[in-house]
C-alpha cells in the first residue's frame, strides 16, 4: 500500500460562523471517496466561535490566560515554572491546555473544539450529504510528547476510520504472539498531513489518499478510544506533583493489619531510609516481625514527641516499599508490626 498526502490550498481565513465544508469542498474539488481529510483544530475552533478575547493591559492579559487554562483543565499534571501539562476536559494531556494564540489575532486566544470528534462526524456528514464527498475527516492539534524534544500533530477527533488499529492475539511471522500492539492510526495520519501544511504556509487544511476506505465505513467511536484510563496509566502525574501526592499521603497514613510476614530486604530498606532523618539517641531495632523504635530519654517530653515523628517516618517508609503497618505499642518504646 503507498499514500499521497496533498495541501489544501486557498482556504484563507476562517471566522466564527464560517462554513468549513463549503471552504474545504471549494478548494479541493479533487477529493475522492475514502479519502482521509486532516484538518487542523484551529480552524475548526474558529469557525465555532471557541475564541476568548484579550484585554490590552499585559497583567489582565496574563489573567486572562491563566483563567482559560484553568476553566478548560480538569487537573494540573505537571508544573515547572510557567509552563503547565494539564489534563483538558476532554481526556488529552497538553501544555496550557492546548490553548493557542499562534496563527490568530493578537488579541484573541484560540481554545480547543468542545467535542472533536463531533465537529469530526458533523464535518463529514456535510461534505458527504452536501457535496456529495465520501471522505473519512481527522481533527488534528500539535502536541509535545513525554521524554522526546519536539512536538508533532496528532488527533483530537476522528470520523469514518477507526483510531487504532488492534493487532493483540496476531502471530507475527516469526510465530510470536502480539499481546499488546495497538496502532493509534489517526494519530500517524495527523502527523503525516502537517508535513505538508506546516506552521507558516496558511495551509489547514490536508488530505491523505490511499488509506484502503470506501467513505462508505461508520463515523465510530472517534479519538475517546486512545484516552489512557488514569487507572493504567504509570505516570499520571510529574515529579513534583507525585512528591506532593505521597506527603499527603504520609501524612494521613492510616494503621493497616498486615497479612502476611514482611519482606526482610524491604524492611531493612525502610529502615535504610529513615536512618539519617530520625533524632539522635532514636534506635530502630528488629525483633521477629516486629520493630521497635526506641529514644534514651524517655521521661522527656520534647523526646517523646521526636520518637512519634521518628515511628511516623517509619511506617511512611514501610507504606513506600509497599508494606502496610500498625502500631501495637505507643510506647516508649512504639513497637510496629509490618508486613
Amino acid at each position: 500500500m503507498s499514500i499521497e498526502i496533498l495541501p489544501v490550498g486557498g482556504i484563507g481565513e476562517v471566522r466564527p460562523g464560517d462554513d468549513l465544508a463549503a471552504l474545504i469542498a471549494g478548494a479541493a474539488g479533487w477529493l475522492r471517496d475514502g479519502d482521509v481529510v486532516v484538518v487542523t483544530s484551529k480552524i475548526v475552533s474558529k469557525a465555532e466561535g471557541r475564541l476568548v478575547d484579550l484585554p490590552g493591559d499585559s497583567a489582565d492579559r496574563a489573567a486572562a490566560v491563566e483563567a482559560a487554562v484553568r476553566a478548560e483543565s480538569a487537573r494540573v499534571v505537571a508544573r515547572r515554572g510557567p509552563v503547565r501539562i494539564v489534563q483538558t476536559h476532554h481526556g488529552f494531556v497538553m501544555a496550557a491546555a492546548g490553548i493557542d494564540n499562534s496563527n490568530v489575532d493578537p488579541d484573541r486566544l484560540v481554545l480547543l473544539p468542545k467535542d472533536p470528534d463531533a465537529s469530526a462526524r458533523a464535518l463529514r456528514a456535510a461534505l458527504r450529504e452536501r457535496f456529495g464527498r465520501r471522505v473519512a475527516v481527522v481533527v488534528s492539534d500539535t502536541m509535545g510528547r513525554a521524554w522526546r524534544n519536539g512536538q508533532t500533530d496528532v488527533a483530537l477527533g476522528a470520523a469514518g476510520i477507526p483510531a487504532l488499529r488492534d493487532h493483540r492475539g496476531e502471530v507475527d511471522p516469526y510465530g510470536n504472539r502480539l499481546e499488546v500492539t495497538e496502532i493509534a492510526v489517526v494519530d500517524q495520519l495527523a502527523g503525516a498531513a502537517e508535513l505538508v501544511k506546516g506552521k507558516f504556509d496558511r495551509v489547514p487544511v490536508a488530505v491523505v489518499r490511499g488509506c484502503g476506505l470506501t467513505g462508505d465505513e461508520p463515523d465510530g467511536p472517534g479519538v475517546t478510544v486512545l484516552i489512557r484510563d488514569a487507572a493504567q496509566d504509570l505516570f499520571p502525574l510529574g515529579s513534583a506533583e507525585a512528591r506532593a501526592a505521597g506527603l499527603r499521603d504520609a501524612a494521613a497514613l492510616p494503621d493497616a493489619a498486615p497479612t502476611t510476614g514482611a519482606d526482610p530486604a524491604r524492611v531493612a530498606a525502610a529502615v535504610a531510609a529513615v536512618a539519617g532523618a530520625v533524632a539522635p539517641g532514636t534506635s530502630i531495632s528488629l525483633r521477629g516481625e516486629r520493630l521497635v523504635v526506641g529514644v534514651e530519654q524517655p521521661d522527656d517530653p520534647a523526646t517523646l514527641v521526636r520518637l512519634g515523628a521518628d515511628a511516623h517516618r517509619l511506617r511512611a517508609a514501610l507504606a513506600a516499599e509497599g508494606l502496610p503497618s500498625t502500631i501495637l505499642s505507643a510506647g516508649p518504646p512504639v513497637v510496629i508490626l509490618a508486613g
